[in-house]
């Protein structure tokens, strides 16, 4: 057999290969993935991109991660319910401004500084500073809660802002609760976010708490305009606390879950 001849019988076996190769790969049955694998799978590649929960913009990086927020003391349980309520009321449409949350952690003594307002869209820390809770909730910790008047105490959850106005406490911030039952009666309560002398560093330091409110979520003066300015008009307000009757007793965090 010639070498010509070869080169043909070598060329036609490689050819027949090839196919036979090819024929087993296109009638190969694949073994559909099932239900709970592509949950699984899905779920890998969120939290590799460290996706937001409930955002939904997939390569959004998750804000409480990029800028440390539990470094600040904002605890994650705190973040992660203040943002399934915000997107529930984006959801609803309640929300006019939906680039800013505020929270303030109740969790937290008073004398830190628990109260941080964020800019969402643009991953920024805005304010974190001191915020009274009522003079019945507690001393250094807001432990009991009520929406009746004149309890003096602060009612948790979620919050819309409103208008501002120049009242007895001077520019202050009408807040509507959004939780029947729960912090509802806030606007007839009188309950607002205004300035109080009785918010500042030198108490929190010297005694372990600040002053206390009426149920009001009091700031110091001299932020107290540039906070005001910043949330007013429709963004969302979260008075987070890990009270166990709030949390199992709120329809929000329910129907967000």
């Amino acid at each position: 057999m010639n070498k010509s001849m070869s080169r043909k019988i070598y060329l036609l076996s490689s050819s027949v290969c090839i196919f036979l190769i090819h024929i087993f790969f296109v009638f190969a049955k694949v073994k559909p993935a099932s239900s709970m694998s592509r949950t699984n799978n899905l779920n890998a590649v969120l939290n590799k991109l460290n996706v937001e929960p409930g955002n939904p913009a997939p390569n959004k990086p998750n804000v409480y991660d990029s800028l440390d927020l539990d470094k600040l003391g904002l605890s994650r349980q705190a973040y992660d319910y203040a943002l399934k309520g915000f997107n529930y009321l984006k959801a609803k449409g309640k929300l006019a401004n939906d680039n800013i949350i505020s929270i303030a952690d109740f969790g937290v003594a008073s004398s830190k500084k628990r109260f941080f307002i964020l800019d969402l869209k643009n991953y920024k820390i805005l304010f974190n500073t001191y915020v009274a809770h009522g003079q019945n909730s507690g001393k250094e910790f807001a432990n009991n809660f009520s929406n009746t008047h004149e309890s003096l105490q602060s009612s948790p959850g979620f919050y819309v802002t409103k208008e501002t106005y120049v009242g007895s406490k001077g520019f202050s911030l009408r807040l509507a609760g959004e939780e029947q039952g729960i912090n509802d009666n806030a606007l007839d309560r009188g309950i607002v976010m205004h300035a109080a002398d009785y918010v500042n560093a030198s108490l929190a330091k010297g005694r372990g708490f600040i002053g206390r409110s009426w149920g009001c979520p009091a700031v110091a003066p001299e932020l107290n305009q540039a906070i005001i300015n910043k949330i007013k008009n429709g963004t969302c307000l979260f008075l987070y606390t890990p009270n166990k009757k709030y949390i199992s007793n709120s329809r929000i965090l329910k129907e967000a879950a």
